[in-house]
């Protein structure tokens, strides 16, 4: 039975309520294009009430003990579990994704929120000798602060739960902008830490136009850390924003992945790996594998091989049976799916499978995969960020670590080899801040999750993610 489709509200000081003005934006499902409910637009009036209780949220959470944080925190996980049966039909209806997708997006949530949970009552500071021996020095961690978080409508669970365990674990508040497109899973999940028990405030979640309110809630004095996933522009755009104001900041942009397929590769385990990370989502993952670079000698066999698996992949509404793949979020991607295809044939590539918007109602798009792709094409300088595999040859690994290396993203990466002379080179020379050799993509809450160069700065993964909500203070005790 599918669930039934809620409108969504604003939660303010641990309350659901309507935006003061009343106005409302439509929901539309991807798969039929139809109107499923509404979401609350938050106005100046409303973030001045959210502010004003994720400053309160702060002074109490704060002051919880770390123990009882990862208790509270616990418990939602826990509900977020008993309830993923009712949460994932939300996140497939807004978004699109198959339903054993968003099922493993809802469940992968609760494993991320204990891991920081348990990561929080690890937050030590440390004793450092003193050269007068009247004195005693302390370095200690403190939280930064309310936090201003801003995230996408590809995984609007997973982009939230990163940063919100990571903040309560370091004992900040959260207030966060969610998409608008899929507002109802990020809802449900913000719920489990209300109902868990988390002291009013703690937790904030908002809807409306993204320009007004990161306009708004970034310079606002009470916002003391910003959290950022999506695209390089508006990522630059809110970095500089944030440095004005001295803003402490993380940034989670786009990608471009390149995935390096080498002589000695296995290229049926490159193929069922890389192929099964190019179609999760549609192709709508920021580290989604994007420039397919195969040694020559196996380009054809890769190729035949991607392209079967393609066509392996049952597309359809995510609610039904069976279906693999998607439709995209919105009718926005159809469009740059169209020219991104457009553009690659008039340089020079081949479709070699799909291409093709499918059917007249719904956002789908035919899994697609393209070979002699030239370097000046828009699909290899830019991020499709749709179910489009772009292919081309090289005749040495310098030659496609070069490639790797052109743009000036640098995410996500994968390659694929038998030798660990080669692995070693890989992960030496390939300038990324995740690579994946011989594997899908398996991103943990125990390990770093971030980009270098174009991509942004910070972790939302491992040790590291708590520490960017932390500020660090000296403190020096003399005998009196």
């Amino acid at each position: 039975m599918t669930t039934s489709y809620p409108s969504t509200q604003l939660l303010i000081a641990n309350e659901w309520v309507d935006a003061k003005s009343g106005k409302t934006l439509d929901v539309r499902n991807p798969a039929t294009g139809q109107v499923i409910g509404q979401v609350a637009h938050a106005g100046i009036a409303d973030l001045d009430r959210a502010l004003a209780a994720a400053q309160k949220g702060f002074e109490a959470w704060r002051d919880t003990p770390a123990n009882e944080r990862a208790a509270i925190m616990r418990r939602a996980a826990g509900l977020i579990r008993e309830r993923a049966d009712q949460i994932a039909p939300l996140l497939t209806q807004e978004q699109g994704k198959p339903l054993a997708e968003a099922r493993v997006e809802t469940l992968a949530s609760a494993d991320i929120i204990e891991w920081f949970a348990d990561e929080g009552r690890r937050v030590y500071g440390r004793i450092v000798p003193s050269r007068n021996l009247a004195a005693q020095q302390l370095v200690m961690k403190e939280p930064v602060g309310p936090v201003a978080a801003f995230t996408p409508w590809n995984f609007p669970i997973n982009q939230v739960v990163r940063k919100l365990g990571a903040a309560l674990a370091a004992g900040c508040s959260f207030l966060v902008k969610a998409p608008e497109e899929t507002p109802a899973s990020p809802a449900a999940l913000i719920k489990a830490f209300v109902d868990a028990g988390v002291p009013a405030g703690t937790v904030g979640l908002v809807f409306g136009d993204p320009a007004e309110i990161s306009n708004y809630l970034i310079p606002h004095p009470v916002i003391r850390k910003i959290t950022f996933t999506g695209s390089t522009p508006v990522g630059k755009q809110l970095a500089a924003m944030a440095g004005a104001h001295m803003k402490r900041a993380t940034m989670e942009l786009g990608g471009h992945a390149p995935v390096i397929v080498a002589e000695d590769a296995d290229v049926a385990l490159a193929v069922k790996a890389a192929g099964a990370a190019k179609f999760r989502n549609a192709g709508q993952v920021c580290i989604s594998p994007t420039r397919f670079l195969v040694h020559n000698s196996l380009k054809a066999e890769f190729a035949q091989l991607l392209v079967k698996h393609a066509q392996s992949l049952k597309l359809g509404d995510g609610l039904a049976e069976g279906t693999t793949l998607g439709p995209l979020a919105n009718d926005r991607r159809l469009t740059a799916m169209a020219k991104v295809i457009e553009n690659a044939q008039a340089t020079g590539a081949k479709v070699a499978t799909g291409g093709e918007r499918v059917g007249s109602s719904g956002n789908f798009f035919a899994p697609t995969v393209l070979t002699d792709v030239s370097l000046e094409s828009d699909i290899f300088n830019n991020e499709p960020f749709g179910p489009v595999a772009a292919i081309r040859g090289f005749d040495t690994l310098d030659e496609a670590i070069a490639e790797s290396n052109r743009l000036p993203f640098g995410l996500a990466g994968y390659a694929f080899t038998a030798s660990i002379k080669n692995a070693h080179q890989l992960a030496r020379r390939v300038e990324v801040g995740m690579l994946w050799i011989n594997q899908p993509a398996t991103p943990s809450p125990e390990m770093p999750f971030g980009g270098v160069k174009d991509s942004g700065y910070g972790s939302e993964g491992g040790p590291e993610a708590v520490e960017a909500y932390l500020n660090t203070k000296a403190v020096s005790i003399m005998a009196a």
